[in-house]
């Protein structure tokens, strides 16, 4: 009995604790050299070893940027200024294999919805802060978001090349009509 109260309460400790608690991390390197600006090499408990520490507001900032910076290069449109992106490139690339004076049947070639991959802000509280200001907060554990951000780039780094095939097709296909429009005039 007093073994499963014991496994009972380890359970519920184990239960309680969280990966998303902050813990001290032990960056001191002893006889350490630089490698570049946030990484160095030394001796840590007697091993040899290569760390790189970052600040992770800087690191969040760099995945975020990376992750925007892809998505107006991909999908482009309202979001970003307008940006045609490559789904814009593909949109207008379609419009003209439809066009008749390029041999075309006159119609639009469907061109897929514009799915953005990152979502709107959403605040989850507004309120007044401090009685001062009116703002809106929305909070998220830090490694879900790293995650998340690490998703959304390899998600949009897949469609960027689907995208980049997709245009190539569409322009050899384009140009190949185009070809044959002119063809034929010559020979009228």
């Amino acid at each position: 009995m007093r073994f499963i109260s014991l496994i009972i309460v380890s359970l519920l400790f184990v239960a309680c604790s969280s990966k998303h608690k902050a813990k001290d991390v032990d960056t001191n390197v002893d006889m350490s050299a630089p490698v570049r600006g946030d990484s160095v090499i030394g001796v840590k408990d007697g091993d040899m070893v290569y760390q790189r520490k970052v600040a992770m507001n800087e690191e969040l900032r760099r995945l975020e940027l990376d992750v925007y910076d892809l998505e107006a290069r991909v999908l482009g449109g309202p979001r970003y200024l307008d940006n045609r992106g490559l789904y814009g490139v593909l949109r207008d690339c379609r419009v003209q294999l439809g066009d008749a004076g390029n041999n075309g049947d006159g119609k639009v070639r469907w061109t897929e919805a514009r799915e953005y991959v990152t979502p709107e802000e959403d605040y989850s509280s507004v309120g007044v802060e401090d009685k001062k200001r009116i703002v809106g907060v929305s909070e998220e554990y830090l490694k879900d978001r790293m995650a998340r951000y690490r998703e959304y780039k390899k998600v949009l780094e897949k469609r960027q090349d689907e995208y980049e095939t997709k245009v190539k097709v569409c322009e050899m296909e384009l140009a190949t009509q185009k070809r044959k429009t002119k063809s034929s005039e010559a020979r009228d």
